[in-house]
């Protein structure tokens, strides 16, 4: 009884230590996650946990982001995940998104699954025209994702209607001209063909490297009012603050830079920037939504932060994870380049043995032929022995009937009638005798010489078929292949192998590697200059090619402002603006 009641009061007690939780669904932009969260945990908690899950070091450009009555919010890390205004039906769901943006994505997104969420949230983006894309650079854009996930062209799988069920351009430029979606994929695999040896993680950072260069990238816009009352549109992005037209924008009317605010004050409902030349007049705005205020704020707040880290050297950690990088990128490509050598060796083999394949169907053609041959040798020396056994009985023959011919002539001769008359006949008779046992002597004659030609012939085609017998021989006892090199005993028996040198496969980076690497890099750094120009070109050869089909009347706001930009030559790099800020001066503001 004592025992009972203490197992009772254990369970019991046991029940009371275990915490309540909820679960919470993560959307991610390729997967989604259910996570138990205990009723305690605040947002860093449930952030570090899905972070942890996805194995992501570069945390400070990420969030949770959650929708209140049509107002974008993120989750507060020092804040419960309950206290804020979200959903209590569960799962409560929130999207994990990039929340801030690099200023140049290829120094500093380090991490290989940082980069592919950036290039996926990006390319969404694009597509679902959030971020505006010129035609022609959509077509290259699409040619990068292509490659990102079918990897090298290849004519024999990758066939015509291949990308028939991609989603790769946005509905604005299919829509712009008169083009199938047989002309777009033809344009697109052409540019597809050219990307051969990148892997998925290249050819996703050159998709940012462009996308960066877009005049919508990275910004955040909200409908704000200054002082006077005018509807303007706020852009909150990692250069700075801009201002913009409601119906523009790709083209600021006005921007501060972060390096060129003295202090950014929120008041109510009422934002002030105060520029570091105090000849520039104070901007004041404000918007109608609390929520929105705050967001703004966190966006502020959270931009210049990264702006003023990119400044300053880097930490511990992300030089650790950048000397990581470092490694697994020369590692990568001393693998690209061992399965690049053993793929060549492989085709080469291939090759060799589709070459002896041919030789050993011509050796079976030429000794098919060479049977043929010897078969109708065969038939033409019965053929000529039995017309020779012919031809030699009618000789006989005719010998008989020249001898008897000769008898006649005798007897004619001793019966001839003595009279005159009688004489002169059988002298006629005899003359007719003898001129028909010439004629046959030489028919006789003839017929023997075509018997002895016959018999040549015979002995002619007997020695072609000797001849043709002893080809076949050769071709039979000749070797099919050639003498190969040994294959080592360690390869499978059917894939042809080579010998490799074992220290090449080594990743021991030495000093002078490294060094090597960082010269291969600064290499690759001016070949990429010259790959933008050239790549300029092909952008506007596809423009100007494809103009032609543009349909005018379905031009949108936005189309018209880039070209009107890119006539007056306003259509500067976006990534270049990067240099502007840091040959200023580095005075930190106060937000």
């Amino acid at each position: 009884m004592a025992g009972a009641i203490a197992s009772r009061m254990s369970f019991s007690s046991l029940k009371r230590k275990q915490p309540k939780t909820f679960t919470v669904r993560i959307v991610t932009m390729d997967a989604e996650m259910e996570f138990n969260c205990e009723m305690k945990w605040k947002g860093k908690d449930l952030f570090d946990l899905v972070c942890r899950t996805l194995g992501l070091r570069e945390t400070w450009f990420f969030g949770l982001q959650y929708t209140i009555k049509d107002t974008v919010a993120w989750l507060k890390m020092d804040k419960k995940v309950l206290d804020h205004d979200v959903s209590k039906e569960e799962p409560v769901t929130f999207h994990f998104l990039a929340k801030f943006y690099p200023e140049n994505a290829e120094e500093e997104l380090v991490q290989e699954i940082t980069q592919h969420l950036f290039f996926l949230q990006v390319k969404k983006q694009i597509l679902d025209e959030k971020i505006y894309c010129p035609p022609e650079a959509s077509v290259l854009l699409a040619s990068y994702a292509v490659q990102a996930k079918y990897g090298d062209y290849d004519p024999s799988v990758h066939k015509r209607g291949f990308l028939a069920q991609e989603e790769l351009l946005p509905k604005r430029v299919i829509n712009l001209y008169q083009m199938t979606p047989e002309m777009w994929e033809e344009r697109i695999t052409a540019w597809y063909a050219e990307h051969r040896g990148r892997a998925r993680d290249e050819a996703e950072m050159e998709y940012l490297k462009i996308a960066q260069d877009l005049e919508m990238y990275g910004v955040n816009y909200f409908a704000i009012r200054n002082k006077k009352g005018t509807e303007l549109l706020l852009g909150v992005d990692a250069l700075g603050l801009h201002i913009y037209d409601p119906e523009n924008r790709l083209t600021p009317k006005i921007s501060f830079p972060w390096n060129e605010i003295r202090n950014i004050s929120y008041s109510d409902k009422e934002f002030t920037i105060k520029p570091l030349d105090k000849k520039i007049d104070v901007f004041k705005f404000n918007s109608s939504k609390l929520r929105v205020n705050k967001l703004i704020l966190q966006l502020c707040i959270g931009n210049h932060d990264l702006f003023m880290r990119r400044r300053k050297a880097d930490s511990l950690e992300v030089q650790q994870m950048k000397a990581q990088a470092r490694e697994e990128k020369a590692r990568k490509q001393m693998e690209r380049q061992r399965l690049a050598r053993e793929k060549q060796m492989r085709e080469e083999a291939e090759r060799t043995r589709d070459e002896l394949e041919r030789r050993l169907l011509q050796m079976k053609e030429e000794a098919t032929m060479a049977n043929e041959a010897l078969m109708r040798s065969e038939e033409t020396a019965d053929l000529l022995a039995e017309k020779a056994q012919i031809t030699e009985e009618e000789a006989k023959l005719l010998a008989q009937k020249a001898a008897e011919a000769e008898q006649e002539m005798q007897r004619i001769k001793a019966t001839a009638i003595r009279t005159e008359e009688e004489k002169r006949l059988m002298e006629q008779k005899v003359l007719e005798a003898e001129v028909l046992a010439l004629k046959m002597a030489e028919e006789s004659e003839r017929r023997a010489k075509e018997a002895d030609q016959l018999k040549q012939d015979l002995q002619e085609a007997r020695e072609a078929e000797r001849r043709a017998k002893q080809k076949l021989l050769e071709i039979s006892t000749k070797p099919t292949y050639p003498p190969m090199n040994p294959i080592p005993a360690s390869l499978p028996p059917d894939i042809p192998s080579f010998n490799l040198i074992g220290d090449s496969l080594s990743f021991d980076f030495k000093d002078t590697d490294m060094k090597r690497l960082s010269m291969e890099i600064e290499k690759e750094k001016v070949e990429y200059m010259e790959k933008s120009k050239h790549l300029q070109e092909q952008l506007n050869e596809l423009k100007t090619e494809i103009e032609a089909l543009k349909l005018k009347e379905r031009e949108t706001a936005l189309d018209i402002l880039h070209s009107e930009n890119a006539d007056r030559g306003g259509t500067n790099s976006k990534h270049n603006t990067i240099k502007k800020p840091q040959a200023q001066g580095r005075r930190p503001i106060c937000i």
